[in-house]
């Protein structure tokens, strides 16, 4: 594009948006408080150009502002909650109202074909068929234990593929990737149910991190005028969907004929997620799911689990390699609940110090900084501040985890909180809000039963296999924290292992 029609273009957004904001509905409202912004972008440009990833920029205004901030964002307005009981006034006592979903950019509405997924659909009839079929033909108890097998392959395989790194690297694996690895593994059984190959594997991997970095948030989703700008980013996101479209639809294909001809696969399982979607009805439509939103929910499905689940296995480690004596305990209650035999998913129900360590680790580390985005279905009031129809609601969850008027010493990593100590949280938000790793409300994360069940035997069969110590030797772990797709450690965790004899 030449440099005068940049200037052109330049200067009629910039006036079409300041007739916006002059008329705008939100005016005269009494909105929560807030940093002051500039004419037209609000605060856009100054979170932008902090140089500040947007939860440390955040974290900076909690002294200032208080617990529920206002963002103005371009065109659209952010409040952002990082208190507790005003999580429960909104999502539990107020949840109808604050249980949709904000209006989607353009980019993101190609990959969830205009929001038919779970966690983008709007507050209705959509997202309650496709939450209902989810939950309880894929996610419920009885579901979940149609995939024993699969797990506990998944974990005989992680065993072997960090013993064969270790012995080809003085003993030194490194955690997140193989963790990742293997709950991929796990969730491309559970959605597919046919057999793939570690090169398959990988490929479908690659397709996934591609999806989820062109999805990225860009200028031009809060200033929609900036639209003729990013025609070379748009052009590429529309690339990368016929991508993944390309690489699972023969999969989808391929269960399709399974189930057609039961008997033709001998690789095929018997039950998978994809099975639950080819017929699936949804409320106000006549058609079952096309290929290309079975693709969507397929990919929501195991790209929900992976990255969260891994993430949590790694500062699991971490934790366990800065203080020694954790891993102790949890190995001496694995031992005195299994004996010598393989750690399996009955047994974990009965290991407390286990569970005390997961719900510890999901209050200190939960998978990402911010909930997923809500929004309200009408306007609505909020802590005596008004809340218009529309506007983007986001939930602060170390705000939350880490406050010491709910947790005493809550920046330190005790498990014993939990037994010892007294204290004690419903992850569900049911019986009240102190710390939702995987949201609250109407909205809850329908993978919460299987994230935990994947997070508790990963820990288990890893501490059961190995001693987890520090590489290079007597080396400091480093807790920085960074977003990627979640909450990852600042430098990829490598560690030394020791196989139990």
């Amino acid at each position: 594009m030449e440099l005068p029609i940049l200037i052109f273009t330049a200067i009629a957004v910039m006036v079409t948006i300041t007739i916006i904001s002059l008329t705008r509905p939100n005016r005269g409202l009494k909105l929560p408080p807030g940093p002051p912004g500039w004419p037209i972008v609000g605060n856009l440009f100054q979170v932008a150009g902090s140089g500040k990833p947007f939860f440390q920029y955040f974290r900076e205004l909690m002294p200032i502002y208080g617990p529920i901030i206002t963002l103005k964002m371009g065109t659209r307005t952010m409040i952002i909650l990082s208190q507790a009981d005003l999580v429960h006034e909104a999502l539990i006592e107020k949840g109808q109202v604050f249980a949709t979903r904000p209006a989607e950019n353009p980019t993101r509405g190609v990959f969830s074909c205009n929001k038919f997924t779970v966690n983008a659909a709007l507050y209705g009839p959509v997202w309650r068929s496709l939450r209902k079929n989810m939950v309880q033909n894929a996610l419920s108890a009885t579901k979940l234990r149609t995939f024993k097998d699969v797990r506990m392959t998944a974990m005989d395989k992680l065993v072997d593929r960090l013993k064969t790194e270790a012995e080809a690297n003085d003993g030194a694996v490194w955690v997140l990737r193989n963790a990742r690895y293997a709950v991929f593994c796990i969730l491309l059984s559970m959605c597919f149910g046919v057999e793939m190959d570690e090169k398959t594997v990988e490929e479908i991997d690659d397709m996934m991190k591609t999806v989820l970095i062109t999805l990225d948030p860009r200028l031009d989703d809060y200033l929609p005028l900036l639209k003729p700008l990013f025609s070379k980013q748009r052009k590429r996101a529309m690339e990368v969907r016929q991508q993944q479209i390309a690489t699972l639809v023969p999969f989808i294909e391929q269960r399709r004929a399974a189930l057609r001809d039961p008997g033709s696969d001998p690789t095929a399982a018997e039950f998978s997620y994809l099975d639950t979607l080819f017929d699936l009805t949804v409320e106000g439509r006549k058609d079952p799911p096309t290929n290309p939103e079975i693709v969507t929910l397929c990919s929501e499905f195991i790209n929900g689990g992976t990255d969260t689940t891994a993430t949590a296995i790694e500062w699991a480690i971490a934790r366990f390699i800065e203080n020694p004596s954790i891993q102790s305990r949890l190995y001496e209650e694995i031992k005195s609940v299994v004996g010598e035999r393989k750690v399996d998913e009955k047994d974990i129900e009965k290991m407390v110090y286990l569970n005390a360590v997961v719900k510890e680790l999901l209050r200190r580390h939960p998978p990402t900084y911010f909930s997923l985005t809500h929004s309200v279905i009408e306007n609505a009031k909020l802590a005596g501040y008004d809340i218009p129809k529309g506007t983007n609601v986001e939930i602060y969850l170390p705000g939350i985890g880490e406050d010491p008027k709910l947790w005493a010493n809550p920046d330190r990593f005790d498990p014993d909180r939990f037994l010892t100590g007294g204290e004690t949280a419903d992850i569900t938000g049911v019986t009240g809000v102190k710390m939702i790793p995987f949201g609250v409300g109407r909205r809850i994360c329908p993978g919460l039963s299987m994230a935990t069940v994947h997070v508790s035997l990963m820990i288990a069969r890893m501490v059961q296999e190995f001693e987890w110590q520090s590489w290079p030797e007597k080396s400091k772990v480093d807790f920085g924290e960074k977003l990627e797709f979640t909450v990852v450690m600042k430098n990829s965790l490598r560690a030394t292992i020791v196989p139990r004899v």
